[in-house]
């Protein structure tokens, strides 16, 4: 029972989202700060309690990133809809995560495993202390709007961490043309044995 603490944590992440949404769309930025704050809380406790109690779990390594990167993309999408940031900052990150989860699914069964670096940790933190900025900034109405300067800041790590998961890739030989043709004839070679074995083949 106490094994799906950290999973009820994160499927809690899921269910702020929405109220999350509704507080921001309604110019409540105390309300969304306050809810954002709970979100970032539930992400740090449950990776805690899984950590070290050793309750990892295949739906905590799918579920738990993907609460982080859904809430982060509908409050930034909603923050750019309201025009406190531009769309085209949405667009840049919107191709980054498919860029990385094309990555992953290349990847996937593969003995290559590219963990969480420093520099997309920090993006990741960025974001959220920007997004932070731009509520307190609306609540408070304060004349310098110098969440922009935080959303640049983290833009640039985003990009960084792109080029340096790139990089990862190619130094462990995956995105070079010999290894990939290497490849290529691996699976070729094991699709031909399946279809060898298939009851299909066994009747012919």
């Amino acid at each position: 029972m106490l094994k799906q603490v950290p999973n009820a944590l994160t499927i809690l992440r899921f269910i702020l989202i929405p109220f999350i949404i509704i507080s921001l769309r309604n110019d409540d930025y105390l309300s969304t700060f306050v809810l954002l704050t709970l979100s970032g809380l539930t992400d740090v406790l449950d990776g805690t309690i899984a950590r070290k109690f050793n309750f990892i779990t295949n739906f905590g390594k799918l579920m738990d990133p993907l609460a982080d990167k859904l809430t982060q993309l509908t409050v930034l999408t909603t923050l750019a809809l309201k025009g406190i940031i531009p769309i085209w900052m949405i667009i840049v990150l919107a191709v980054k995560e498919c860029v990385m989860i094309a990555g992953a699914s290349f990847l996937y069964g593969k003995e290559l495993v590219v963990s969480s670096k420093w520099y997309g940790k920090v993006a990741t933190v960025l974001f959220y202390v920007a997004m932070v900025c731009s509520l307190m900034i609306r609540h408070f109405n304060f004349a310098w709007k110098f969440d922009i300067l935080v959303y640049y800041l983290a833009l640039i790590f985003t990009i960084f961490s792109l080029f340096m998961y790139f990089e990862a890739f190619y130094k462990q030989g995956y995105l070079k043309r010999e290894n990939l043709k290497i490849q290529e004839a691996k699976k070729n070679e094991s699709d031909q044995k399946t279809e060898a074995t298939s009851p299909d083949s066994e009747n012919n």
